[in-house]
């Protein structure tokens, strides 16, 4: 008896049958995504971009805050280009970029070198306490190294302590130590963040690497050059820009430690937009400087960040 066979029909194929998977379409969808950006954006517009729009706004006018507003067109500009106060402000600044970004950014690398030849327990630890800094708020930073570098505090008493009571100083009321002890605090404050960042680049550095410098006989200080200091490249840009910022806005250690003294030593651009907005009433100017810090800090970025793009 014959089996009687059945054989299904190929389906045919048309270009109906090619077409993709239908797509949601319509604004929906975009929709969605601009919902999310949006918080962020509000916050952006709000707290950054229409304060700093109103002050280039102020910049244009001579106002004291009570008075009618009186158009001085770039006159503000002017006078803070050719004041000698906030040029001798600014080289205060640039000066603390040295301590912040420069110093802050060495101290890290060591760490991260010692870190990374060492192979005992606790590093985690060890890592913890050394990041603590970067979390306490500046202000309790500044009232605790201001009693610290106080003229009997107890930095002055360890150096009278060991013989060297010729060192002791009132560190931040010294006309020549005052700015390079904000500028220690600052390291202090900040190698900690630069410390974490180098350490994750290190994470992503294949072992390999190392592998092979080590069966070249390189020994841990060419191994750290050779490998671990070009592997970090881009954390230590991030590690500068934050730096660099940190120096050119930095206000709060200031007005806690010194208060731009002894005389002017410590004055720096964020202390005088205070000062000339609060003590001398004069809102026009300070916004003046506001915008010429702001500019002058998107600027460095940009120059860190170029390189960085170009690699």
């Amino acid at each position: 008896m014959a089996l009687a066979t059945t054989t299904a029909r190929p389906r045919e194929v048309t270009r109906r049958n090619l077409r993709p998977a239908s797509r949601p379409t319509g604004l929906v969808p975009r929709f969605i995504g601009y919902a999310y950006l949006a918080p962020a954006v509000v916050v952006y517009v709000l707290f950054l971009f229409a304060p700093f729009v109103h002050s280039v706004y102020l910049s244009l006018f001579s106002w004291d805050g009570i008075t009618p507003q009186k158009y001085v067109g770039l006159a503000n500009y002017k006078q803070a280009l050719k004041s000698s106060e906030i040029r001798s402000a600014f080289t205060h600044a640039f000066i603390l970029i040295g301590f912040y970004s420069l110093l802050t950014t060495a101290v890290a690398l060591v760490l991260v070198g010692i870190m990374g030849s060492l192979r005992v327990r606790g590093l985690v630890v060890l890592r913890t306490i050394l990041f603590l800094p970067y979390v306490i708020a500046p202000v309790v930073t500044g009232v605790a190294w201001r009693w610290l570098l106080s003229p009997n505090g107890p930095v002055n008493g360890f150096f009278r302590s060991i013989g060297l009571g010729s060192w002791a100083r009132p560190w931040l009321g010294d006309f020549n130590w005052a700015l390079p002890s904000v500028g220690l605090i600052g390291t202090w404050m900040l190698y900690g963040v630069a410390m974490m960042l180098l350490l994750a680049g290190v994470q992503r550095v294949p072992m390999d690497l190392y592998e092979a410098a080590r069966i070249d006989g390189a020994n841990p200080v060419r191994e750290f050059f050779a490998v671990t200091l070009p592997g970090v490249r881009q954390e230590i840009v991030v590690v500068l820009v934050l730096s660099v910022t940190a120096a050119l806005r930095n206000f709060d250690l200031i007005y806690v430690t010194t208060q731009g003294g002894p005389g002017a030593q410590t004055e720096v651009p964020s202390w005088l937009v205070y000062r000339q907005a609060f003590f001398v009433g004069d809102l026009g100017k300070a916004s003046a400087l506001g915008v010429l810090l702001t500019v002058l800090i998107l600027a460095l970025s940009l120059v860190i960040l170029r390189p960085w793009k170009r690699s």
